[in-house]
């Protein structure tokens, strides 16, 4: 049996470049949030070469008869697909390492520690919206605080 490709590339390894490239960026945002290479490596750079890739698998291969996303049912077919899969994989590193990087920006415009934000980036990278809910609760109490604290400055 052969293996699926993209290119003549198979997606067991685009699979694995995709990770092997998102994984630096996170450990800038953790080690390094505000510097300009890492916002730019996070924010823009390495979001737009994997979004490229998710363009290029949604693109290079019909979708099932029966996918869709109108149902469940419908997703299981579409997932059933790999080029869907990786597309699918792909869709949540571009989109969660890009919301880790504004989580970090965020902080650090607002004024909070960026090793309060660290179990944010955390979660934002193993599990996407737990860690965006988590931050967005810690911004609302460590925004009033810190409010609170410039303003009886």
């Amino acid at each position: 049996m052969r293996a699926e490709t993209l290119f003549g590339v198979q997606l067991a390894t685009l699979f694995s470049l995709s990770g092997a490239v998102v994984l630096p960026c996170w450990l800038l945002l953790l080690v390094a949030p505000r510097r300009r290479v890492t916002q730019a490596l996070a924010t823009f750079v390495v979001p737009l070469m994997i979004s490229a890739l998710y363009v290029a698998l949604l693109v290079s291969h019909k979708s099932l008869p029966g996918a869709g996303f109108n149902s469940l049912a419908e997703v299981g077919v579409l997932f059933s697909s790999p080029y869907a899969l990786l597309a699918g994989w792909i869709h949540y590193l571009a989109f969660d390492l890009f919301t880790g990087a504004w989580e970090a920006r965020d902080s650090a415009q607002i004024g909070i520690s960026r090793w309060v934000v660290a179990p944010c980036l955390l979660l934002t990278f193993l599990f996407g919206p737990a860690g965006l809910a988590l931050y967005l609760l810690l911004r609302l109490i460590l925004r009033r605080k810190v409010g609170a604290l410039k303003g009886a400055a």
